[in-house]
């Protein structure tokens, strides 16, 4: 039987701070704008939860059909391909907790009108063809830009949108923040499976362009969220607090070196770990300086 531990697990706790903090982020921008609502903040904070544990499931169970997740992988266990939990079990916590987030985003769409309506709509559509459908994303290669502005430019510009019913490019380029920084949760987990993914013909960009345009692409999404902050203080005047995510840097710094010093791959199971954590250092900083304006 499926134990509450099996499917605690199968939500995949590490990833949660990804659904979470671009709604911090948009949430910061808009107490910044004076237009903050902890109604918002909370049914935001829900809704993007419940998406990110349906598309946890949903990969866990597309992943299991598609042969992905075999013995051989060196990655986390997956609840459907170890058999702690039924597939069939899993596409229906799928289907269920995917329905949930879309009730619980009417109260947004509410507020907020058709445009989150449609945001809503697009990430719900976004977690099942990650990995499902006829053209998954996630096995095409299109796995980290979709990533990188569903974490990022969505969530914290439609959080702001529904504080405030404005959108600013102010709010774009502070969204660049969390999309960088997910992306990397999924850039080391790329890295992790590049020979097991081209087994199955998952084509990911480690698959395509192989490990070392991966260990780039890692580096330049840190120097990218690391960019951000100067960028706000010199074009919107924000004040110095914005540059408390450079207390990170020297974290950053050994995340990027240990990326290129690992000697087995099973040692990129930690550095998942670390790169999610330090989304949520950063993210958790990126936040307070925002709100310190």
């Amino acid at each position: 039987m499926s134990t509450i531990s099996n499917w605690l697990e199968a939500t995949r706790p590490k990833t949660l701070p990804a659904a979470l903090i671009p709604v911090l982020i948009g949430s910061a921008l808009a107490w910044k704008h004076q237009s903050f609502h902890i109604d918002v903040v909370i049914m935001a904070s829900i809704c993007a939860l419940l998406i990110q544990i349906g598309t946890n499931f949903a990969n866990d169970y597309y992943d299991f059909k598609k042969g992905a997740d075999t013995d051989e992988r060196i990655g986390f266990k997956r609840a459907s391909a170890s058999g702690l939990i039924k597939p069939e079990h899993m596409l229906r916590a799928t289907i269920f907790t995917m329905i949930l987030a879309f009730i619980c985003g009417l109260y947004l769409v509410y507020i907020g009108g058709w445009i989150v309506l449609a945001i809503g709509i697009a990430s719900l559509a976004f977690g099942i063809l990650y990995t499902g459908g006829p053209f998954p994303l996630a096995y095409n290669g299109l796995g980290d830009i979709f990533v990188f502005i569903f974490f990022g430019i969505v969530a914290v510009c439609g959080t702001f949108y529904v504080h405030t019913g404005s959108f600013n490019w102010e709010v774009f380029f502070a969204s660049i923040v969390p999309g960088a920084l997910s992306t990397n949760i999924l850039v080391i987990n790329n890295l992790r499976d590049t020979e097991t993914d081209k087994k199955v013909n998952k084509r990911t960009l480690g698959v395509i362009f192989g490990d070392n345009f991966l260990k780039i692409e890692y580096v330049l999404l840190c120097l990218m969220a690391f960019a951000i902050p100067p960028h706000l203080q010199f074009w919107d005047q924000y004040n110095y607090f914005i540059f408390l995510p450079m207390l990170s840097l020297p974290l950053a710094f050994i995340l990027c070196k240990r990326l290129y010093s690992f000697h087995d791959k099973i040692e990129l199971n930690d550095l998942l770990a670390r790169t999610a954590q330090f989304l949520i250092l950063f993210g958790f900083l990126f936040t307070l300086g925002i709100t310190f304006q």
